[in-house]
């Protein structure tokens, strides 16, 4: 027995290590083999340890003169010890079992998706194995097919079994029809026999109901199991057929040759007759009988053919066992069982196999006598087809030869098909398996690659705290990928939550050597460094980190030691870490902070309260008004969302700007409407007690008059004053309520709470307000309704004095009682008015169930003729509803219709946008507004009717038409002239047409400005009268401030002229232009100086108002008259040092300038003498400045020509000046049996610097540049 192809033993005192599945590799392209035998399984070895590194005997006169490194020693081979006998018997009981399974490639799950780099099997065999606690083994063939080998309890095996089957094996369908009288004998008593034969198949058997009409059974599982299931139920259901029914006893060894190949020869026993069918058990149901049903004759005549059959073998046949090793019987199956069939065949000799559980070796060949050899040579010819070898390789190479997705490996068994490669996972081996002469080509090539990676690769491990595990790897990976290009090597770093504190490096010796130090530097510097967290608001955080990152990334450049690590998007941590030296984390936490106070302070934020009708002009036409706004401000506004009741807008940047921004939103809103501001005394102590709870009373104040805003002072200032602002009217009627309130809390106050249903509350509040507010008039008390944010909406608010509170009290009570009494009453309405109250998908009918309670108005159904309409709610809400309706046919049979003539070129115009002017007139005087289409239809010449285009018809109550009609003729647009000199209409128009257009938005208007070519006066303005009437106002104001602008631009305009000499233009400008800037803004003039080369290149212009430019002038001449008493030296200094007086960006020089209070001037590229320096100040300053530069350039000179000297002096002698020695032929030093001899210049490149024929090298070649 070879010890190489153990790799289950069922020895109870041996302790199975629990396995892993090894990935494979499959060369060929075979199939699945059938199940009519189990294979072996995957095999196992424990060898382990490096093959030794070839040496090479060197030269002996290079080895004597470089003497190698001693090599290490060769590691030796431990052979792999078995861990058990096939044969051996147990010395003692036990109850643990060994069980061997296979599923074949067609029945795999995952068959589509095996391969390298699919480990979800490994990850579902370990859930297995964690769930039943069996140890279980699991290998891929060749063919693809799956191998399992569990150890375990009896029960925990066969849970075991269970689990992998539903996991890895694809659960196939079958139907059987069995007619439905049977199906009672398939249940049995109580279902009993269903469950025995479910368990005992391991299948799942559906038998339909006795009340539905199919007779399909469905059976579920395993292609084995579905086979077994299907012979015992047609078993069963032949039994009890009506049919003739015959059961032969067949010794189960003569079973294949009935059935023949592929069950050809039970299809020719049947022949013609369909009628007949013969049930011969599978191979793995061990029964010795064969079943027919069907025609009696049929039945008969088979029967008699079988047992004719059977005796002639029993007479002819005889059998032969050889011994096959166990390793090789899957090679003698085949594929799907062909090989087997194909011997069958061919001889007419079946080979019986043993199953994959059984450890017997002997196969059996069973058939005629004379056939017996040709099939015992056809079963050699098919074990040995196949040869195995074991490559040594340490197992944590193996990935390297399988290479990227398997790319190396498939690389070799794409050339040898036929060769099946298995890397073992548990030893440092690799299994081959094939054809001999490819076997051994595949070997060679596996060697070589082992040994190469053996002497070139190396492998480290170093323990590190999972903490810093994070630290290593860096932000997005970027500190240990850094290492991993420069070391070219793999670095495993654990999941630091697993708690595994042990990091793999893997790759060139060198690299991993060097990986491993810089890592072991690396953590050695984090446990010296401090961590620091620092609490960020999270609303900074993108703002920190700055677009694409650029603000973060400048930071970490500023303090490349510190590591910053913000949390993850979506989380609620405010928390910023910042890990370094300690003190780099310092000074960056203090520029941090410092860029939070900035942050904070261009974050103050306002909400503004505006009106909600008046943030259209806020807005502007396009959003011009609030873009502006926002531009001008450098801040950001906010709106409230579309839809929402909010009439606070927010503005957020820097307190000076956000205050300008408001006042320029206050400034809009005071424009548009008459917006006042009020303030009140209103004694602080009871300020509390009429905000109300959570606000509610002096909400409820603001809505009641118009959403104006009311604004208490802080709590902490014991101020009386109550500003109140918003349209004049509303704050008139806040102010009287507000103090009446005042009034009634400082005499006395109470409160009490009822409750209605929400639904409720607007018949309680009624039509505008009115039924709430005759229970004021009557109590003098104050009634709260909650809102819509109030999170209890049942609760209602009473306010006022004892008497107030408890008779409001009583009269809300009784009106909620009655309106929980639910009533039904119907009254009758005129058909012709049903359509005004379900049109518009009912509005009419819900606003009426809105205000009355919920009331449920129902009129009848569309085609029904009828006049009665149903009304059900409470009582109250249904006569109050019931008025309503009545109310409203009465309008409807009062109705006029009134026409009102407007060119249809107007229409558009008067509509607005979306038609928002003309459904707020029908809102605003109650009316229906027609608007006639732009192409008449065809229906008025159809009806010999003529329709007017021109004439808009208006129908409701007389005086509400009239009113409405008013209203669209003074929308009716006009056109007006204005004259606005030509100068100006840039200004007017302003950038990209901005100014006018805020303009038209403003006053809703249109304004046309000729073009620029007509050179006219005329402005036309279109809109209605009053429109443009305030856009002409506007217009005129303007123009004043034109006029003032152009004045004052006449009197900023005076010249004067000052002669400089050119060479003071520079101290003049001063450093980056800072003194002319200065210049400028303190005396507000335009200072132009000559550029250099112009005729007038002494002349400066200043422009200004005359005082002004006048003040500038004598300013400039100061300078001058300063410039020209001071003392001017020349003096002449080597061009080369001239540098080294600058020093490293101008520190040098500007420090001999401040030490000695002077102004030195070098020359410029193009000068006309590039050694002379001009030395400028006091007489003393510059004398003493002239000997310091003259002293510094007698130290520098000394210095370049030094190192002149020395380049010199290391520069070759050219070929013209050689006049030394002559060359020799002595060829110096040598060594023989060098390695660089005979190779090319690539590997060993010659030095620089010497040599025939080697190009000069313009550096030194020995020493370092100075």
């Amino acid at each position: 027995m070879d010890p190489a192809t153990q790799s289950v033993t069922v020895a109870p005192e041996v302790d199975h290590p629990q396995p892993t599945a090894s990935p494979i590799v499959n060369g060929g392209t075979n199939g699945q083999d059938e199940a009519l035998a189990h294979e072996s399984p995957a095999v196992e070895a424990s060898s382990a340890g490096d093959a030794p590194a070839e040496t090479h005997q060197a030269p002996k006169s290079y080895d004597d003169l470089f003497p190698s490194l001693p090599a290490a020693a060769p590691v030796t081979s431990a052979g792999s010890n078995p861990i058990g006998e096939w044969n051996r018997k147990p010395k003692l009981a036990s109850s643990t079992v060994t069980q061997v399974f296979r599923i074949p490639e067609e029945e795999r799950r995952d068959a589509a998706s095996s391969g390298f780099g699919a480990d979800d099997s490994y990850k579902q065999l370990k859930t297995v194995m964690d769930k039943t606690g069996a140890k279980i083994e699991m290998s891929s063939s060749r063919d693809q097919s799956l191998t399992f080998v569990i150890t375990g309890k009896q029960e925990v095996v066969l849970r075991a079994r269970r689990e992998l089957l539903r996991e890895f094996q694809t659960q196939a369908n079958q139907a059987i029809t069995i007619p439905k009288e049977h199906h009672r004998f398939i249940l049995g008593k109580g279902g009993v026999k269903l469950q025995d034969l479910e368990t005992k198949t391991a299948t799942k058997i559906t038998i339909p109901k006795q009340s539905e009409s199919v007779n399909a059974i469905t059976i579920s599982g395993t292609k084995e199991g579905i086979e077994k299931a299907l012979h015992e139920i047609r078993t069963i259901s032949d039994e009890q057929s009506k049919q003739a029914y015959e059961v032969l006893s067949i010794a189960k060894t003569y079973h294949p040759f009935i059935n023949g190949p592929n069950g050809e020869m039970a299809r020719k026993i049947i022949g013609d007759r369909p009628n007949v069918r013969i049930n011969i058990p599978p191979l793995s149901v061990m029964k010795d009988e064969i079943s027919i049903a069907g025609e009696k004759d049929g039945v008969l005549a088979v029967k008699e053919q079988i047992e004719k059959m059977y005796k002639d073998m029993q007479r002819k046949f005889t059998e032969v066992s050889v011994e096959v090793k166990k390793s090789q019987h899957k090679y003698i199956i085949g594929p799907k069982g062909n090989s087997i069939n194909e011997i069958l065949t061919e001889t007419g000799v079946f080979v019986e196999m043993p199953s994959s559980e059984s450890t017997s070796e002997t196969i059996t060949l069973r058939g005629p006598q004379d056939k017996l050899g040709p099939a015992l040579t056809k079963v050699y010819e098919k074990a040995s087809s196949v040869v195995s070898y074991d490559v040594h390789c340490p197992n944590w190479l193996h990935k390297y030869i399988i290479g990227k997705k398997g790319s190396s490996i498939q690389k070799l068994t794409n050339e040898l098909t036929k060769v099946h490669v298995e890397f073992v996972e548990a030893g440092d081996k690799i299994k081959v398996e094939g054809p001999p002469d490819e076997v051994e080509r595949a070997r060679e090539a596996l060697e070589s690659q082992a040994k190469e990676l053996v002497e070139k690769t190396s492998f480290a491990e170093i323990i590190v705290d999972a903490k810093y595990h994070k630290h290593i790897i860096g932000k997005g990976g970027s500190t240990v990928n850094k290492i991993k290009q420069e070391t070219d090597v793999m670095i495993n770093i654990p999941d630091s939550e697993l708690g595994v504190n042990k990091i793999r490096i893997e790759g060139n010796k060198e690299g991993v050597k060097k990986a491993k130090s810089e890592l072991e530097s690396l953590v050695s510097k984090m446990e010296n460094e401090r961590e620091k967290d620092m609490i960020i608001p999270s609303r900074f955080h993108r703002q920190l980190i700055g677009p694409k990152g650029e603000s973060i990334q400048k930071l970490r450049e500023d303090f490349p030691n510190v590591q910053i690590s913000f949390p993850d998007v979506g989380s609620k941590s405010e928390i910023v870490k910042l890990r370094g030296p300690k003190d780099d984390v310092e000074k960056c936490s203090k520029t941090m902070t410092k860029s939070i106070r900035d942050l904070e302070e261009s974050n103050y934020q306002v909400k503004v309260p505006i009106f909600k009708q008046f943030h259209k002009f806020i807005v502007g036409k396009g959003g011009a008004t609030i873009r502006k706004i926002r531009t001008e401000t450098d801040t950001r506004i906010d709106l409230p969302e579309s839809g929402s009741e909010s009439d606070m807008i927010a503005i957020t940047g820097k307190k000076a700007n956000v205050e300008k921004a408001q006042k320029e939103l206050q400034q809009i809103q005071s424009e548009m409407a008459n917006v006042v501001s009020v303030d009140i005394e209103v004694p602080s102590k009871i300020h509390n007690t009429m905000i109300g709870s959570g606000g509610k009373l002096i909400q409820s104040v603001m809505d009641d008059c118009g959403g104006v805003s009311i604004k208490f002072p802080p709590s902490n200032t014991n101020s009386d004053k109550v500003t109140i602002r918003g349209p004049k009217d509303d704050v008139e009627k806040a102010k009287k309520m507000l103090l009446e309130m005042a009034n009634e809390k400082q005499l006395s106050s109470m409160s009490a709470e009822v409750r209605a249903k929400p639904e409720h509350h607007k018949f309680l509040i009624g039509r505008n307000g009115a039924n709430v507010q005759s229970i004021r008039d009557k109590t003098g008390a104050r009634i709260i309704f909650p809102n819509e944010k109030d999170t209890d909406r049942e609760l209602i608010t009473i306010l006022g004095t004892k008497e107030a509170v408890a008779g409001a009290k009583q009269e809300l009570e009784a009106r909620i009682k009655g309106l929980d009494n639910v009533v039904e009453e119907v009254m009758t309405v005129d058909p012709k008015h049903h359509k005004h109250f379900v049109s518009r998908r009912g509005e009419v009918l819900r606003q009426i169930g809105d205000e009355f309670g919920g009331v449920i108005v129902s009129f009848p159904r569309s085609g029904v003729e009828s006049d009665k309409v149903t009304l059900k709610g409470a009582k109250n809400c249904v006569e109050g509803a019931k008025t309503r309706i009545e109310e409203i046919v009465n309008d409807l049979n009062n109705q006029v219709t009134i026409e009102c003539p407007i060119e249809q070129q107007h229409h558009r115009t008067i509509m607005g946008t979306r038609g928002s002017k003309i459904q707020s007139i029908c809102a605003d005087h109650n009316v229906q507004i027609k608007i006639p289409e732009r192409n008449p239809v065809q229906n008025g010449a159809a009806n010999g009717e003529e329709v007017n285009v021109n004439i808009i018809k208006i129908s409701g109550q007389r005086e509400n038409c009239e009113a409405a009609v008013e209203v669209l003729q003074a929308l009716v647009p006009v056109d007006e002239e204005f004259e606005v000199p030509f100068e100006f209409h840039r200004y007017i128009i302003g950038a990209k047409g901005v100014k006018v257009r805020q303009l038209m938005d403003r006053f809703d208007v249109n304004i046309k400005v000729p073009p620029s070519e007509d050179q006219s006066n005329i402005i036309i303005i279109n809109g209605p009268a009053k429109n443009i009437a305030k856009a002409r106002v506007a217009l005129e104001e303007r123009v004043v401030e034109l006029e003032k602008e152009k004045a004052d631009r006449a009197a900023k305009s005076f010249e004067v002229r000052v002669e400089v000499n050119p060479e003071y233009h520079p101290k003049i400008i001063g450093r980056r232009g800072a003194a002319i800037t200065q210049l400028r803004e303190d005396f507000d003039v335009n200072v132009q100086l000559p550029k250099k080369g112009d005729p007038e290149e002494n002349i400066i212009t200043i422009t200004g108002y005359e005082a002004d430019a006048i003040k500038a002038k004598e300013a400039i001449m100061k300078v001058v008259n300063d410039l020209e008493s001071l003392t001017k030296e020349e003096v002449s200094i080597d061009r080369r040092i001239h540098s080294m007086i600058i020093g490293r960006r101008g520190a040098t020089i500007r420090k001999i300038m401040q030490d000695y209070n002077v102004d030195i001037k070098l020359p410029r590229d193009g000068d006309s003498d590039p050694d002379l320096v001009v030395i400028m100040g006091g007489e003393d300053a510059v004398l003493d400045c002239k000997d310091h530069l003259l002293n510094l350039a007698e130290e520098y000179m000394q210095e370049v020509q030094d190192k002149q000297w020395m380049e010199d002096y290391m520069k070759p002698a050219s070929k013209e000046n050689e006049g030394g020695p002559k060359k020799t032929n002595s060829k110096g030093f040598e060594v023989k049996g060098a390695p660089w001899q005979g190779a090319s210049d690539e590997a060993f490149p010659t030095l620089g610097g010497g040599g025939m024929g080697a190009a000069q090298s313009s550096t030194p070649v020995w020493g370092p540049r100075r």
